[in-house]
């Protein structure tokens, strides 16, 4: 698999800000997976590889390494419950069972019909209105069972 062309040209003007070419890897790596489907296939990882004259197991190395990347296709929605201290003082894990429950995933995985994935992630910034959520992107705060089952259920 190339590259797409948008891409290259993209990262063509990216790797002219850094002193060298590699270390525009990580923000190439997460373009990739805002453009190519939400994760970074093996095909996208030696694409990358080739582009940045790496072995492929040198991008595989950094894609595994940091949590932010998927390696391998996310669900229709991404709902990403937060879990540090504030929000788990104020219930995340409650939060994270209702999730699950209402869209059929587990933490980790994705659902049987492939509308959701779950993922448990570090703090998002938003401790004043704990516990919440990222779905696709977008912050929901402030959250118990019912606004879970609200804000999910007209999902499913």
């Amino acid at each position: 698999m190339a590259l797409p062309e948008n891409l290259v040209a993209e990262f063509d003007r990216m790797v002219q800000k850094y002193p060298q070419r590699r270390a525009a890897l990580i923000p190439a790596i997460h373009r990739c997976q805002e453009e190519l489907g939400g994760w970074v296939s093996p095909e996208t990882m030696e694409a990358l590889a080739e582009y940045f004259e790496l072995e492929p197991i040198e991008v595989w190395g950094v894609v595994s390494f940091y949590p932010m990347f998927r390696t391998s296709k996310p669900g229709a929605h991404v709902v990403s419950v937060c879990h540090n201290i504030s929000c788990d003082l104020r219930g995340a894990e409650d939060i994270i069972t209702k999730v699950c429950e209402v869209t059929g995933a587990q933490v980790g995985g994705t659902s049987p019909d492939g509308k959701f994935t779950v993922e448990r992630v570090e703090c998002q910034g938003a401790c004043a209105n704990a516990p919440m959520f990222d779905l696709d992107g977008v912050y929901h705060e402030d959250l118990d069972d019912a606004k879970v089952e609200k804000i999910l259920g007209d999902l499913s």
